[in-house]
C-alpha cells in the first residue's frame, strides 16, 4: 500500500472535492483521480459516490476511512520515533478535538516545553473517534476530548471544566433574537448539543456550525452575531464592552477528559494534568 494514495484518499474525503484535494496536495486533479481509481481497484470496491460537486463516501469508503487513518497514524508515529530518537529526545504526541486547543491546551504545550526539554512534542487535532483509534494504535500518547467510549485498555481522568457563555456583538439582546440573527453554533460536544436543545427547544435551523471556538469568535467580531464561547476567551471583550452577554441565555458548564493507555507512566500523566490551569 502506497502511503501517498492513503493521504490522497483522506484529503478527498476531507474536502469532498477532487479539485480542492489536488490543490492541497500540489498535484493535478487527474493524478488524484488516478490514485483513487488505483485504490478502488486494489480493494475491489467503490469508495466515493461521484456526484457533481458532492463527493461522498460509500459505506465501504466509511469503513476503509478508519483503517486509512490508523495506518497513516502508525506510519507518522514510526517516522517521528526514528527521526526524534536520532536527536536524543523522546517523542510525545498530544491529540485533542479542535475546540479544546482554543480553550486551554495551547498553554499546556508552553508549560510542557519549559518543564520537559527532553520531550519532542507533537500536537494534533482530530475527531474523538480518530483520537481513540490513534490511542489504541499507539500513534498518540494522550487525547483530550469531551466524550469518550468506555474501553478497558484506556484510562480516563477528568481534565478542565469551563463555562460557556452566549455572547453577542449587540447590547441588551435576548436569546430568541440572538439565535435568529447571525448565530454561530460552536460544536462543544454531544453534552453541549443536548443542553443547547434543552434550553432552546424552538431554536431556528442552524445554518452555520463550527468546531473551532476561535474561528467563531473572530467571525462574530467581524460580521456581528452571537455564539457560545468559553468565558476565558471573551472575558476581556466583555470588560471592554466589545461583546455582551445575552441576557436570558444560561451559562453551560462543559467538562473535558484526558484519555490515555492504561500502561502509560501514571506519575507523568498526573504531573501533566496538574499543569492545566484556567487561562
Amino acid at each position: 500500500m502506497d502511503i501517498t494514495i492513503l493521504k490522497t484518499f483522506i484529503e478527498v474525503y476531507r474536502t469532498c472535492h477532487f479539485g480542492k484535494a489536488a490543490d492541497n496536495l500540489f498535484v493535478t486533479q487527474s493524478t488524484v483521480s488516478a490514485r483513487i481509481r488505483q485504490l478502488e481497484n486494489e480493494l475491489g470496491v467503490q469508495l466515493f459516490k461521484r456526484n457533481r460537486n458532492n463527493i461522498q463516501l460509500t459505506p465501504a469508503g466509511r469503513k476503509f476511512l478508519k483503517h486509512a487513518e490508523s495506518i497513516l497514524s502508525v506510519w507518522n508515529r514510526a517516522c517521528l520515533d526514528i527521526n526524534i530518537q536520532e536527536e536524543g529526545k523522546t517523542p510525545f504526541v498530544i491529540g485533542a478535538v479542535p475546540s479544546l486547543w482554543d480553550v486551554y491546551l495551547g498553554n499546556l504545550i508552553i508549560t510542557l516545553r519549559e518543564n520537559h526539554p527532553e520531550l519532542a512534542i507533537v500536537a494534533e487535532a482530530s475527531s474523538t473517534d480518530s483520537l481513540i483509534r490513534a490511542l489504541l494504535g499507539q500513534s498518540i500518547d494522550i487525547a483530550f476530548t469531551y466524550d469518550y467510549p468506555q474501553i478497558p485498555d484506556l484510562a480516563i481522568r477528568e481534565a478542565m471544566t469551563f463555562e460557556l457563555i452566549m455572547v453577542s456583538t449587540e447590547k441588551n439582546q435576548h436569546a430568541e433574537t440572538a439565535l435568529e440573527n447571525n448565530y454561530v453554533y460552536v460544536d462543544w460536544g454531544n453534552s453541549f448539543l443536548r443542553d443547547h436543545a434543552k434550553y432552546f427547544p424552538e431554536c431556528p435551523a442552524l445554518d452555520l456550525r463550527i468546531n473551532l471556538g476561535h474561528t467563531a469568535y473572530h467571525l462574530i467580531k467581524i460580521k456581528g452575531g452571537a455564539a457560545y464561547l468559553p468565558e476565558p476567551m471573551i472575558r476581556e471583550d466583555i470588560a471592554k464592552k466589545k461583546l455582551y452577554r445575552v441576557k436570558d441565555a444560561p451559562a453551560i458548564n462543559r467538562k473535558s477528559f484526558a484519555v490515555y493507555r492504561q500502561n502509560s507512566e501514571q506519575s507523568f500523566f498526573s504531573e501533566l494534568l496538574s499543569l492545566i490551569e484556567p487561562q
